[in-house]
Order: C-alpha cells, then structure tokens, then sequence
C-alpha cells in the first residue's frame, strides 16, 4: 500500500468524521443555540407536510428521522396527533423520501469531494461512483419493496392468520414458499417475495417480482465492472477480486429461478470474503423487517476502515476462552471446531459507514458480523464491522432529554456524559466489550443449521440478540477490567432501558426482547427495583448477583443452542406475546415496563432544560 493511499485513506477518513460532526450541529435548532434558519425551515416544512405542528418535541422527533435515521419518534408523534395507521404508513414513505433525497445528494456531494482532492486511486473512485449510482436504483426499490412486502402481503397473512406467527411458518413450509438450501430444506432467509394467488400464495424471485428496479441494479453494475476492467488497483491488489464480487452480485440479482437463489447468494458473500480491502462494500445480508418470509434486506453502502485503529485482540482472547471454558465436554465437538475457527478467523473492520442506502435509509448498524450464510463461515469466517467513532459523534450530538434524567437520575446521566465527552479512550473500551463483544458473542453456539432448526416458532432472532450480547458480558466478567467495571455496569442498565421504546417497532423487536429478557436479570438480581419510581443499586453485591445471574443464564442459552431447541421455549420464559407485542413474564418488570412505555410517549422528545449539553462539549 502506497504512502499515498495510506494518506488518501486518512483524508477521507477525516472527511467522513467531519461530515457526521455537522450533521449533529442539526440540533441547535431544538437547544436554543446558533440556529441555522435554513435547517430549521427544512425541518418544519416537512413537519407541516406531514400535519405535524412545528414545536421543539416535533423537531426533535424529525431530526432523530433524518440524523439517527430511525422513525419510532415520528410515528410516536403522529399517533399522540390521531393519525390513524394509513396515514402513519403514508407518513413513513413521506419521510423515506425526505431523508433519501437528502442523503443522495449528501453522497454525491462527497465523491465530487473525493474528485476534487483526487483522493485514492481511479480505480477506487470509480468504485466509489458505481456504489452511488447502483444505491440510487435500489434505493427506488426499496420503497416498492416495502409497500409489496411490509405494508401489503404481511398484513394480508396477519389477517388470515390471526397474527400467529406459528401458523404462518407452517403454512409457508407446507407449500414450499421458502427459499430452498443447497440441500432443498428451508432456507433460513430468502430472496423472493410472496405474490397473493386465488386462495393462496405464490413465491417470486426478486428479479421476477420487480423486474424493472433489478434491471435498473443490473445496468449499474455491468457499467461499473466494465470500467474497473480497464483500470488497475496499485495499491491493494485486489482488482480481480472486486470484479468477480460486482460480477457474482449481478448473477444473483438476476437469478429467476427460486431454487439457485441462496447458493448464488452464497457466491456473492464468498466472492466478498476475499476482499480485504480498507474500502468495505456492503450488500444484501440479513432481514429485518420480514418477520415471516424473512426476505433479505436491500442493503447497500460503503464502510471506510479507520486507518489508525484495526484492534479488538482483547475481544477475541475473552471470548475464545469464555467459549471453551463453558462448551465443556458437550458431545458436538464439530460445533467447537466450528466456532473457533470463525473466532479465529474474523476479519475485523473499525471504522465508518462512508455512502449507504436503500434499506438503511431506515436505519443503520452500530456493528454488524456477516454472513449470516454459516456454509460461506465454515469455508472462510466472517467480518465485524464496528462504527465506533460515529456511535461517540452520535451521542455527543444529540440533546439531553427529560426521560433521562427522570428514570436514571441526574447523578447516573452526569457519570454517563463524563465518559462520553471526556473519556474517549475509556469509552472505546466499553464498547469493544459491549458491541464488539455483541458481534463477536453472535459466531458462539452455532452450527450450519442451528438457526434453521431453531426458528420453527419463527422467532429465532428474537433471543439471538441477547445471546450475542451476553456473550460478550460473560467474557468480560470471566476476565475482567476492573477500570471499566462501573461503565459496562452502568452500559448495560441504561441499554436494557433503553430497548422498551422499540415496543411497537417491529423490524427492531430482537432488540426489543433482548431488552426485557436483561431487565429480568436486572430485577431478580436486585440491580433495579420499582415501587413507582425506579431504584437503581450498583453495589459490588448487587454487581456480583447479576454476574452471577448473566452466567447461569448463558449457560442455559449455550445448551439450548447446542441441543437447538426451538427458540421460543427460551424465550417465554422471560416474555410472552400479548396483541401485537411481547410483554414480560416478571410482574415487577412489566410494571416499570408500562411505566417506562407511558413515560416514553409522554416525553420521550421533552428536552431537559436543566442541563445543557454545551456545558458538557
């Protein structure tokens, strides 16, 4: 690598870490600072758009949409205003436009940046220019594939299903709607869509459900991979495997045939597990939103490695001996074999979401491990990616609310602000633990079919979350840093909390359940207690009841896993689904859970006028 693309990389790094600190200035516009008039007018016309009146706690609910990129607060703001759920969807697409329109030309601006300042090679602009032109096709599609699958056929099975996710799984196994493996089970994702056919129900391909936006992904791409043939890559060496990666993704794209969509599929992440480049491209991986078909999300971006911080040496080492400390002498030794050579084979990326689009318009990751395709694993491992320095820029930048203060407590909010603006280095050690140890606790437990098996309920994902999480803390407690005790402590309070207000966000109900199943934990260990406010003890006794409560769990979960039960079993234990969501089966919990609900909706955008947060920056 030349001293060039190393400087090249700096730069660009730099300009991705300046760019996010801008946006943040967005909320000056709700702090009563310097405030940009034409920002605000951006924000409050669309607001007006929307029929939303242009008070702070709409603003802030807006600029959570188009910063945080999540739109729990906009619908929360809607439903206190009414609006019935057709407007809301309305709404939602409304603000997906918005939020794409801004960021495209946000995108585009950045690579006419990079041109200017002739940063990194041809090869890597051009790269750079084609990522941009195939977000723009799919980021069409994604608004079309969300009005197919989410807001049209799921609802339909809702309906004639009566919401049971059971019924619905064994219904689509019954007719062969999922996606077949290499082997013709049921796949554990799919790249089809369901078409509504007489009395039943029709799978398509991807290319033959939305023929037009594929060809449009399919145009971009062949553009793209005939230019880099014409072009070299100097500085990594790697301009055959990027040309074999764009070409596997056309061919899997454009695959109509049901049958051979996972193993192409399999193709494209093979294809990009041998690309080791600092320029990361992310493609379809993992499903979201589909709770029932579990169609692929269309992911699209670029991530840009930090070229000063590639090291998580401490994770790997924890994790691996928590691993063999608990497998014991279990029988299924290939699934030992397994895990440790993905452990040991990670190719672990730290760094920056650079361009992105299409599906993560709705909403992007803190960190994310792929594939998920455990075949492609076993062959080649897996990549971490961790976006650690946006996560620090994000929670610097945003207000201080009055629900913080309320539920935690101005003495819990201040130790937690002190970290985040004036201990940088400590909190990237928490983070390694807690959301680098997140990812890293995702490869444990895990054979080639165990989430297949496991998801016969079809909520697999939904005690998956809490096993990657609790992998990492288990780790940390077997090997602990006694400096960072107190933060990973006061971390996973405050995480478990603030998971309630994904209650009634489908595509995040994962996270969500993870978040009831810790507060169990959390209130059987005596950490938390409710009698009408919350109490929040962090005593060294309180500490070691809940290590104590997290390792017995854990090992519980590994043997589920391990035998590969079906998840739900896990799961009721700690919640069970009541309408539309999961409520906890600890009374105690549900309680501050209904009351952390009510509190949310009540002023989850109320400002804390106490406290400004330029004190603390």
């Amino acid at each position: 690598m030349s001293e060039k693309f190393e400087a090249d990389l700096k730069r660009f790094y730099e300009l991705l870490g300046e760019r996010q600190r801008e946006l943040g200035h967005y909320f000056a516009i709700v702090e009563g600072g310097d405030v940009d008039k034409e920002i605000e007018a951006f924000i409050d016309n669309f607001l007006m758009s929307i029929e939303l009146s242009c008070i702070k706690e709409n603003r802030v609910a807006l600029l959570s949409r188009l910063i945080g990129l999540r739109d729990e607060q906009m619908v929360q703001a809607l439903e206190k205003e009414g609006k019935d759920s057709i407007f809301i969807a309305q709404a939602k697409e409304k603000a997906y436009l918005w939020v794409k329109d801004f960021y495209l030309k946000r995108h585009a601006s950045l690579i006419a940046h990079i041109e200017e300042e002739w940063l990194l090679s041809p090869f890597y602009r051009r790269i750079l220019r084609g990522v941009h032109t195939i977000g723009i096709a799919m980021s069409e599609w994604q608004s079309v594939w969300n009005e197919h699958i989410i807001n049209t056929i799921n609802p339909l099975l809702e309906l004639e299903f009566d919401k049971n996710g059971e019924a619905i799984a064994e219904m689509l196994h019954a007719n062969g709607l999922y996606d077949p493996d290499e082997k013709g089970n049921d796949g554990d994702r799919s790249y089809s869509v369901l078409e509504k056919v007489g009395k039943g129900y029709e799978a398509k391909a991807y290319a033959v459900a939305f023929p037009r936006e594929v060809l449009h992904v399919k145009d971009a791409l062949e553009s793209l991979i005939d230019d880099l043939k014409e072009l070299e890559d100097p500085d990594c060496m790697q301009k055959a495997g990027f040309i074999a990666y764009f070409e596997a993704l056309r061919d899997a794209f454009c695959e109509e045939d049901r049958s051979s969509l996972i193993n192409k599929w399999a193709e494209v992440d093979r294809k990009w597990m041998r690309i080791t480049a600092p320029i990361q491209i992310g493609h379809p991986l993992e499903y979201y939103e589909d709770h029932y078909k579990k169609a692929v999300a269309l992911e699209w971006d670029v991530r840009l490695s930090n070229p000063l911080n590639q090291n998580a040496q401490k994770t790997y080492q924890r994790v691996s001996m928590m691993f063999e400390t608990l497998f014991g002498n279990h029988e299924a030794l290939h699934v030992k074999k397994s895990v440790l050579s993905n452990l040991k084979r990670i190719q672990l990326y730290i760094g920056r979401p650079a361009l992105f689009y299409a599906a993560e318009f709705n909403g992007l990751f803190s960190a994310q491990v792929v594939p998920n395709d455990e075949n492609v694993s076993t062959e080649l491992g897996k990549k971490v990616f961790a976006f650690s320095d946006n996560i620090l820029d994000s929670l610097r930048s945003k207000p201080f609310l009055k629900i913080q203060r309320e539920v935690f407590g101005q003495d819990f909010m201040d130790k937690e602000r002190e970290l985040v603006f004036h201990h940088a280095d400590i909190w990237h050690q928490v983070y390694e633990v807690t959301t680098i140890g997140h990812e890293f606790g995702h490869i444990l437990w895990m054979d080639g079919d165990t989430e297949l098996v496991m998801n016969k309920s079809g909520v697999f994902k939904n005690i998956e979350e809490f096993k990657a999480t609790t992998g990492g803390l288990v780790s940390f407690f077997m090997d602990e840093d006694e400096s960072l005790v107190e933060y990973v402590f006061a971390d996973t309070i405050k995480r478990a909390i603030g998971l309630i207000a994904w209650m009634k966000t489908g595509e995040v109900e994962p996270y969500y359940c993870e978040g009831l199943i810790h507060l169990s934990g959390l209130f059987e260990s005596g950490v938390l207690s409710f009698r009408e406010k919350l109490s929040i003890d962090m005593s060294h006794e309180r500490y070691a009841a809940l290590k104590e409560w997290y390792i017995k769990t854990y090992k519980a979960l590994a043997a589920h896993y391990l035998e590969k039960r079906d998840a739900k079993a896990f799961l009721e234990e700690f919640a069970v689904k009541k309408g539309d969501f999961y409520l906890p089966q600890n009374q105690e919990v549900a309680k501050f859970v209904a009351y952390y609900w009510a509190l949310h909706q009540d002023m989850g955008r109320d400002i804390d006028e106490s406290v400004k947060r330029e004190d603390w920056a």
